[in-house]
């Protein structure tokens, strides 16, 4: 008996969740938006929101944004520099060197990953590499990042003289410049 009175519940809910309802009711849709609001019809760009939330300093959101991103649009030098830039924020530098690694083996041409690969080789203290990781990005980039230029002025004076203002402690930062692109600014 209590078979059958399970069966015949169990086929009364399913029956029940094919039946279409129509939604939630209007009494739970909200306000209409105002007029010309456009209609969104796909979600944004998991690289763009992933740079907003780098700018917000919200480094765990930026790297689950970007992960969505190179699921949607593959990994490619855009996305895998995006998301060693995220772990370098959080300190985890040998991923982020191994992630820029990887961008700038697809796109040796894109001086944001050579750029970021230097700040990740300033915090590893690896100077010399660092040195010609800031050369190459400054050359890809003709010259017209002044960021770049002092990135590779301070990388020049570390290999040049390890002591160099010791008792100066410089903070690197990282800085967004659009595109992905993340630049390496010092402060004393």
């Amino acid at each position: 008996m209590f078979r059958n009175s399970a069966a015949a519940l169990v086929t009364a809910c399913l029956l029940a969740a094919c039946q279409e309802t129509g939604g939630l009711g209007a009494q739970y849709e909200g306000p209409p938006p105002p007029a010309g609001t456009p209609k969104v019809s796909e979600a944004v760009d998991g690289l763009i929101v992933g740079h907003r939330l780098m700018a917000a300093g919200e480094y765990e959101l930026a790297l689950k944004a970007y992960y969505r991103s190179g699921g949607e649009r593959g990994l490619n030098a855009d996305t895998y520099s995006a998301i060693g830039s995220a772990n370098l924020r959080l300190g985890r530098l040998g991923q982020a060197e191994e992630l820029l690694r990887k961008a700038i083996d697809l796109d040796e041409t894109f001086p944001a990953a050579w750029n970021n690969l230097g700040v990740v080789l300033m915090e590893r203290r690896e100077y010399g590499e660092a040195k010609l990781v800031f050369q190459r990005a400054f050359a890809l980039d003709s010259g017209n990042s002044d960021e770049i230029r002092e990135n590779l002025r301070l990388a020049i004076a570390k290999t040049d003289n390890p002591a160099y203002d010791s008792q100066q402690n410089y903070n690197f930062e990282l800085v967004r410049r659009g595109n992905g692109r993340y630049l390496l600014l010092s402060t004393p």
